[in-house]
């Protein structure tokens, strides 16, 4: 069925208005240039659009009907609408935003990143809200970026997902933590160790693929002995100043729990590439002026954690004699 051609246009709906509020066919012709017959005859076209008089003639001018009075309500709400469609959106005023903002991150970064990305809101956009989202092995992130249920995803991939935009944070190198009276603490852990000691391990939170250090590993044909994986990362040095355990991670995090407890940070024996974390929005909001603030303040908050540092020594074997 073909469809009918829309009764109004923009011209009319903003003589309807111009009517509505002036009140007068000759003070609107004036407001909008236009001739009286032009306005009265465009006043003819939208009584019989409406079905309504608009305007009647009262004792002392122009007066809109009940139903006149409704139509200027819906023509200031579509008119703000169309200026809205027309015109490129307003700039982003952090100061003054209620905007509730959704990330998604691994609770890796609860310690070192977000707290500072919760800072940065706080002290420039006071009145925004921040929703932290786990990423677990059931979180379809891509759907959830596409219907906007999340603005941004951070966490770090072998290989990021292609139909998404992203950009890099920062690049972590990899090290090996363990508690400090662990028996290799002061030694070192050599390849052959690393690959047959029990290693404690995140639980995997992407379906459907292994975590960077595991799939690191099986890229070179090698496979570490897992005996105990945990959902939360804040759970980790304390597992292992209590066991044998190993836990493979990013200098960082090591770093940041060996300040303040007995947890002690070394160099992995395997050549692990850099831990490279990026951060990730659909295109429905590329252009968003909100979202692309956000996106600056999470690289600032990357750009200023991440510090030049000196790789840790190499592993060397203790002298046997």
């Amino acid at each position: 069925m073909q469809r009918k051609k829309d009764p109004i246009d923009t011209y009319l709906l903003r003589v309807l208005q111009a009517l509505l509020t002036e009140q007068s066919v000759s003070r609107t012709a004036i407001l909008m240039g236009q001739s009286q017959p032009a306005i009265s005859n465009a006043l003819r076209r939208l009584r019989e659009i409406t079905g309504d008089q608009i305007l009647l003639r009262g004792q002392s001018g122009m007066v809109p009907t009940a139903r006149g009075e409704e139509l200027l309500l819906f023509a200031n709400e579509a008119l703000a609408a169309i200026e809205r469609i027309a015109n490129p959106p307003e700039a982003f005023d952090p100061a003054t935003s209620e905007r509730e903002f959704h990330i998604a991150a691994p609770d890796y970064l609860d310690a070192i990143f977000l707290p500072s990305i919760a800072q940065q809101l706080r002290r420039h956009a006071p009145h925004t809200k921040l929703i932290v989202h786990p990423i677990g092995p059931d979180t379809s992130y891509v759907k959830q970026l596409e219907e906007g249920v999340l603005d941004l995803v951070i966490a770090n991939w072998l290989a990021p997902p292609e139909q998404l935009h992203m950009s890099r944070l920062f690049d972590d190198e990899v090290v090996c933590m363990v508690g400090t009276e662990h028996p290799l603490a002061r030694r070192g852990i050599d390849m052959k160790c690393f690959l047959e000691m029990p290693h404690l391990a995140p639980t995997v939170y992407v379906a459907h693929r292994k975590n960077f250090i595991d799939g690191s590993l099986a890229e070179q044909g090698l496979r570490r002995n897992i005996q105990m994986s945990v959902p939360y990362f804040g759970l980790v040095p304390y597992v292992l100043i209590r066991t044998d355990l190993v836990f493979t991670t990013g200098r960082q995090f090591a770093e940041h729990y060996a300040k303040d407890l007995p947890i002690t940070v070394l160099p992995s024996p395997f050549k692990f590439p850099p831990m490279r974390f990026y951060q990730l929005w659909h295109r429905r909001t590329h252009k968003a002026p909100e979202v692309i603030w956000l996106r600056k303040r999470v690289t600032e908050v990357a750009n200023r954690l991440v510090r030049p540092r000196e790789p840790l020594a190499p592993f060397v074997a203790a002298d046997e004699n």
